[in-house]
């Protein structure tokens, strides 16, 4: 088997769960193109832990909603799959080798940043999926360096990802207004430039230089997840965009593939 890519997915909003879109059909696409891993390692923003890191390794993790005030069909959906105890246990062994302070977490199940996208992924839910929670002291060269601990897993045919979103205005995403959709596109395109080149410097940095950054981000939670993926990596180059584009007007919904050209059809 080839070293497996790793993998930043945009989840935007609980929503993309009913309503895929491109980015939805982007990921099913992928899925479907690269061979399967043993399993799946996540990082989300919405499971964050202080002065430690925690690896899920609960055999049957459970779906967890935990979001409010979205389509209450939302509130009905499961995603069943399978832990892997053992890649847990090879998870915390390589971050306490890297320096981190880690241990399993038998009772933790899988966020909304972990399950949406993987319905989109894995519709089956037949890979299993180790969450790996994000420490709340977390910037952007520690990002990166949690991401280095994690990329050994990929050769034991384990999928590193980093689930965030590329553009995350929460407060312009409630207010539903349209007038925000030039600066997510341009703050977008800036990295998926830095991306396409294999800038990794440019896109460690991209809240401090790139256009409307703070806009962008107002909180840096969101686009630390691409900084894991970007460390996990088996190479920066080459490296696939899965289009997402812009969904209510401010979240842009690109997704990156480093180190394996994957062919989607």
């Amino acid at each position: 088997m080839q070293v497996l890519p790793s993998l930043f997915v945009s989840h935007g909003a609980p929503t993309f769960a009913l309503r895929p879109g491109a980015a939805g059909a982007a990921l099913s696409a992928f899925g479907r193109a690269l061979e399967r891993p043993r399993a799946v390692v996540i990082v989300s923003p919405h499971w964050m832990t202080r002065g430690r890191v925690e690896v899920s390794s609960a055999s049957t993790p459970e779906t967890i909603h935990d979001f409010g005030g979205f389509d209450r069909a939302l509130y009905g959906l499961h995603y069943p799959a399978p832990g892997d105890p053992a890649v847990a246990a090879r998870a915390v062994e390589l971050l306490k080798g890297a320096g981190w302070p880690a241990s399993a977490n038998e009772r933790h199940g899988l966020d909304h940043g972990a399950w949406v996208p993987l319905m989109h992924l894995y519709p089956q839910a037949d890979v299993p999926v180790v969450q790996v929670s994000m420490p709340a002291e977390l910037d952007a060269a520690l990002a990166f360096k949690l991401g280095r601990a994690l990329a050994p897993l990929a050769q034991m045919g384990v999928l590193v990802i980093g689930s965030g979103s590329l553009t995350h205005n929460l407060y312009e995403f409630r207010q539903g207004s349209t007038a925000g959709a030039a600066y997510a596109r341009e703050f977008a395109q800036w990295v998926r430039a830095a991306v396409e080149r294999g800038d990794a410097d440019s896109i460690v940095r991209a809240l401090e230089v790139a256009p409307h950054a703070a806009r962008a981000h107002p909180t840096a939670e969101h686009f630390l997840p691409l900084l894991v993926a970007l460390g996990a990596a088996p190479a920066l180059l080459p490296a696939t965009v899965l289009e997402g584009g812009i969904v209510d007007a401010v979240l842009a919904m690109d997704s990156f593939a480093f180190g394996r050209a994957v062919a989607m059809h």
